[in-house]
């Protein structure tokens, strides 16, 4: 098997050609670049230079700015000139979709332009079309030629070129042929990269954005492994998850996209497409990068013994076969475990924050949807009775205290458990903690000969590595090649001291395995210091911040859904009503729709197409417009934005997707 990266067990940056976008180099081991796009329409020359001017100096090394028509790429000259002569000189981008015109006069204008090429030249109608292998051709004779003045103009002008696929807009021809996967992603992009391979431009970054990370993380890979194989070199790559969303949601969801391929070294500039204004992606993307700033000294893993013999498949995504012991693994639904032995004393109360509410009047509790499945509390036998959902691990000694041997359960570490065992002093299920760090020593030979006899135990994997993404999966391969079936638990320490750190570290190094079908088990751990001197801020308490940060990643990466998922992209200058303002107006009355997954485009750019599998979709369609649809399909055209949402609501309870706000879960306590 071709790898997507240099090593899976070492940190290497993936080695790419050099672009030049103005001063800028992107790509051959340069730093990782972050950018944004603006929100203004591109002919509010004033509002779009203050914006950029705003971004700039919130850190972004580029510009990224809408050109709809030949009108605003013209108008890009004043905004270019105005920013010039004000003392910015960070490259601009402009972003086309659907006009080669205004590319072309773009191209003579800014640094760097950016072309889908789902709609360059190609036409997204959602027609599933037969071509013959003539007929192909002839499309791709067609690009070729309309491809070719602007790749002509780039080369004349020094301007940089960004090939950006996205998920939701291949073309129909693209989709007759590959359908809605990764690898039509992939040829989409390459058919216009081997046009300019041909006519000797190389100053070109790609881009494989997806809304769901999944789709977004296999098509980078593939297309990594595409260039190797046909051209012998690599292209800078442009990593970022479209329509991520706003709030925590979008910062974990862009956190698991674009820090699983980083993780591997892939990866050379990254955008975090936010609901917000653009400034406000910028810490985002610095949190993400910082992490990579001194990787490369980190210690080395044992590599494999044999890459092309890797137990899993990268680019097709399979869940990791286990067994199921109580209720974890098997087919079951990845559980969370909160951390609450920093407490020096649990009450009712603090269950609040992973979804149990106690009501002391009736004696009963009330359950949400992000309720955690196991709570972890050191040595505290608690003095209360439980919700009879939740079940609690404590530390070994104390577990042989507890009286309710069917909802405690003891956490040992293997000479623990091998101890405990001699003696008959173990439970129907033992969390037996192994530190990914040892692999290869003794220790953890001891720890895999254990768990090849031993069907009562859930290793708990983690590592305190600066590279741990990898430690715990150099572990997990291990444990495949060995046929090893036990669930597993991902266990993930936390040393920050915030919680933007925090999110980003247990997207990216939990998200990361998730991805790969590795998982049973979500137990995210912040440093006991950490837990207890966090700042009063606007971040919430850590215990319910950990929690839905953890439900969060299991949402982000489809491995368990328990809340409404919004696709909602970052708005642009074409978006045509408040997509800040909406987005808010329908999230708030469809939050309680668990599994749903709902759009919100601005436009027609980032409608049907890249909402790919929203089950409904509120998209623009002119200014105060708005058309609905299901799936992909048109159901209402024209709505005034007044009563778009009321019509959103109603056409959810057409499909009987609708659920009344449900009534309190009461269970006795």
């Amino acid at each position: 098997m071709q790898l997507y990266c240099p090593s899976l067990t070492k940190y290497e940056r993936l080695a790419t050609l050099e672009v030049k976008v103005g001063d800028l180099t992107i790509g051959n081991f340069n730093p990782i670049r972050i950018q944004t796009m603006t929100t203004t329409d591109t002919m509010d020359t004033k509002g779009t230079v203050e914006q950029s001017i705003r971004c700039i100096e919130a850190g972004a090394e580029l510009v990224r700015i809408t050109a709809p028509s030949k009108t605003e790429a013209e108008n890009l000259l004043n905004i270019k000139n105005e920013l010039r002569k004000r003392g910015y000189n960070t490259p601009l981008v402009a972003d086309i979709h659907f006009t080669p015109n205004a590319a072309e006069v773009a191209a003579r204008i800014v640094e760097k332009v950016r072309v889908n090429p789902g709609n360059y030249v190609d036409k997204k109608k959602f027609e599933l079309l037969e071509y013959t292998d003539a007929e192909y051709q002839e499309e791709i004779d067609r690009i070729r030629e309309r491809f070719t003045p602007l790749v002509n103009i780039c080369k004349e002008y020094g301007t940089a070129m960004r090939i950006g696929t996205n998920h939701g807009s291949l073309s129909d021809r693209i989709m007759s042929r590959y359908g809605d996967t990764p690898m039509g992603m992939v040829e989409s992009a390459m058919e216009f990269l081997r046009i300019a391979e041909d006519l000797h431009y190389r100053n070109i970054v790609l881009s494989m954005k997806a809304s769901n990370p999944q789709v977004m993380v296999q098509a980078y890979r593939l297309l990594v492994n595409t260039m190797q194989q046909e051209l012998g070199h690599c292209y800078p790559l442009h990593l970022g998850v479209t329509e991520a969303g706003d709030g925590e949601d979008g910062r974990i969801k862009s956190a698991v996209g674009i820090g699983t391929l980083l993780e591997d070294g892939v990866g050379d500039t990254i955008r975090v497409s936010l609901t917000e204004d653009p400034e406000f992606e910028l810490p985002v993307c610095r949190d993400i990068v910082k992490r990579y700033t001194s990787r490369i000294s980190h210690a080395p893993i044992q590599p494999l013994t044999d890459p092309a013999k890797l137990p899993y498949s990268p680019f097709n995504f399979a869940k990791r076969e286990s067994i199921a012991v109580d209720n974890i693994g098997g087919k079951q639904v990845p559980v969370v475990v909160a951390d609450l032995s920093h407490l020096h004393t649990i009450t009712h109360h603090d269950l609040r924050g992973i979804g149990y509410h106690y009501d002391e009047t009736t004696d009963k509790w009330n359950i949400g949807d992000a309720a955690a499945d196991y709570i972890f509390t050191g040595d505290h036998v608690l003095p209360f009775a439980l919700p009879g959902t939740l079940k609690v691990i404590v530390q070994h000694p104390a577990w042989l205290h507890a009286e309710d041997k069917e909802k405690y359960f003891p956490y040992l570490d293997v000479h623990g458990y091998q101890a405990a065992a001699k003696e008959g002093r173990l439970a129907k299920m033992n969390f037996v903690a192994a530190h990914a760090d040892d692999f290869g020593t003794p220790a953890f030979t001891t720890f895999l000969e254990t768990l090849r006899t031993a069907q009562d135990v859930i290793p708990v994997l983690y590592s305190n590595s600066a590279h741990a993404m990898a430690m715990v999966r150099r572990a997990l391969i291990a444990m495949m090649e060995q046929q090893i079936a036990q669930p597993v638990v991902l266990m993930c320490n936390s040393g920050h001291d915030n919680a933007e750190d925090d999110l980003v570290h247990y997207a990216t190094e939990t998200g990361a395995l998730l991805l790969d079908g590795f998982g049973e088990g979500l137990w995210l751990k912040a440093l006991p210091e950490q837990s207890l001197n966090r700042q009063p801020g606007s971040v919430k308490e850590s215990l319910e911040l950990i929690n839905n940060i953890a439900f969060g990643i299991l949402q982000a990466t489809r491995s368990r859904i328990s809340k409404t998922e919004y696709i909602s992209c970052p708005s642009c200058g074409r978006t045509l009503f408040d997509l800040q303002e909406t987005t808010a107006r329908i999230r708030a009355v469809t939050n309680h729709l668990k599994g749903v997954k709902i759009a919100i485009m601005g436009c027609i750019v980032n409608g049907p197409g890249e909402m790919a599998d929203a089950d409904f979709g509120y998209v623009g369609s002119g200014v105060g417009k708005i058309t609905l649809y299901r799936g992909k399909e048109v159901v209402k055209r024209g709505l005034s934005s007044d009563v778009a949402v009321k019509e959103l609501i109603n056409l959810i309870k057409d499909n009987g997707m609708w659920v009344d706000v449900k009534e309190t879960v009461l269970i006795q306590g």
